[in-house]
């Protein structure tokens, strides 16, 4: 039977409140572990969440801002998963063979997070553009300022759990 990553369960419990009220709710017991896509998907899912309702805390918008704005966001999200999806799936990678690292595998770690953070970049870039026409200049970019402070600090969460190379 396969082990959930250690890094994907870290990033599900610490990712945000939602995965603690989700902890406490009585669960039937289940015959099979999630698969890695399942707890992906949860952790993203988590993420999202605590990220919507952090903007939406934090930006003050009319009734026809946000029904404008959030269906905006939300295809910034969806861009943004297929990102952080292949930086978990990789994280993983490495963590089910740190012991084995050859110096490819290695500078491959170090060039999918520079990869990660070149893409981050690019969509960012994008999509302020998006929210801008939507929102204009200062909420935008103060969507994305709160957006890119989460990011960091899941990246930290995330990074934390990554042995240093040997």
């Amino acid at each position: 039977m396969r082990q959930i990553p250690a890094l994907v369960v870290a990033c599900l419990v610490g990712a945000s409140a939602v995965a603690v009220v989700r902890t406490q709710q009585v669960r039937p017991v289940s015959v099979s572990e999630p698969s890695i896509d399942e707890v992906l998907q949860a952790v993203r899912s988590d993420l999202q969440g605590e990220r919507a309702a952090i903007i939406a805390k934090n930006v003050t918008l009319t009734s026809a801002e946000a029904a404008k704005f959030w269906p905006v966001y939300d295809a910034y999200q969806k861009e943004q998963n297929v990102i952080m999806d292949d930086q978990l799936k990789g994280i993983q990678r490495y963590i089910e063979s740190a012991d084995t690292l050859d110096d490819a595998a290695a500078l491959g770690l170090i060039n999918a997070h520079i990869d990660r953070d070149a893409r981050m970049a690019v969509l960012r870039k994008k999509w302020l553009g998006e929210f801008q026409k939507v929102l204009g200049a200062r909420p935008a970019a103060r969507v994305m300022q709160i957006d890119r402070r989460l990011s960091l600090s899941h990246q930290v969460q995330f990074t934390a759990k990554i042995p240093l190379i040997h």
